[in-house]
C-alpha cells in the first residue's frame, strides 16, 4: 500500500511514519520542510505547499492508495493550511483518482455547541475542512477525532467515546494507521480518547 502523509513533521505524523515504515508500507511524506522529515525505510520526503494550486497538489498524490492528513499550522495559518489547505488536498485527491482520505481532526469538530471558547478559531477551521470532506466530496473518508493530545507513553488502548478526555500522541497515530485500510470505517467520524479497548480489536 502506498500512502501520502500530509504534514509529516508534526508530533502525530512522526509517530505515523514510524508505524507505517515498520509495516513496510511505502510513504510519500509531504512537508513544508522535507529535510526535517525523519529518515526511515520506505519513506520518501517531498515538498508540500498547501498554498499551491489544486492541480499541483494532485501531481503529488497521483498514484497513491490513500492520503492521511495530519498537517496543521499550530494556529499560525488556520485558513490557508488547516481549513482551505485540507479542502484543496481533498480536491486534489479527487482530481488524481485517489479515493481513500483519512483526516486527523479534533474531538467535537462537527459539533459547534461543544467547542471550547479558547479554541474557537481552530475549531472553525476544522469544521470547515471536515464538513467539506463529508458533504462536498465522494471520497472514502474517515475522520479521526482525538481528545486532548498528551506526550505520554502509548498504551494501545482507547475508547470510542465523544467525551472530554486525553489520549497519548502515539495512540492517535496508531488509530490513524489502523483505519487507513479498514473499509468498515469509511464514512465515519470516530471520536477517540484513552480507554481500555485494544486498538487492534476496535478497528
Amino acid at each position: 500500500m502506498k500512502i501520502f502523509l500530509a504534514g509529516s513533521t508534526g508530533r502525530v505524523a512522526t509517530e505515523v511514519l514510524k508505524l507505517l515504515s515498520a509495516q513496510g508500507k511505502k510513504v510519500i511524506a509531504g512537508a513544508r520542510r522535507p529535510a526535517a522529515v525523519e529518515k526511515r525505510p520506505h519513506v520518501t520526503a517531498v515538498k508540500l505547499d498547501l498554498h499551491a494550486p489544486v492541480d499541483k497538489l494532485a501531481e503529488l498524490v497521483a498514484g497513491v492508495d490513500a492520503i492521511i492528513f495530519t498537517a496543521g499550522s499550530r494556529g499560525k495559518d488556520l485558513l490557508q493550511t488547516d481549513a482551505y489547505g485540507a479542502v484543496k488536498l481533498m480536491q486534489a485527491a479527487q482530481l488524481a483518482g485517489v479515493k481513500r482520505f483519512v483526516m486527523l481532526s479534533a474531538l467535537y469538530s462537527l459539533t459547534p455547541t461543544k467547542w471550547p471558547a479558547s479554541l474557537t478559531d481552530y475549531y472553525i477551521a476544522k469544521f470547515f475542512a471536515d464538513n467539506n470532506l463529508v458533504n462536498q466530496t465522494d471520497l472514502d473518508y474517515t475522520i479521526v477525532q482525538p481528545g486532548s493530545l498528551v506526550a505520554e507513553p502509548s498504551t494501545g488502548l482507547v475508547a470510542k467515546k465523544e467525551t472530554l478526555g486525553a489520549i497519548p500522541i502515539g495512540d492517535v497515530a496508531a488509530v490513524l494507521v489502523a483505519v487507513v485500510d479498514k473499509g468498515q470505517t469509511y464514512g465515519q467520524a470516530i471520536p477517540v480518547i484513552a480507554g481500555d479497548q485494544p486498538i487492534a480489536e476496535i478497528f
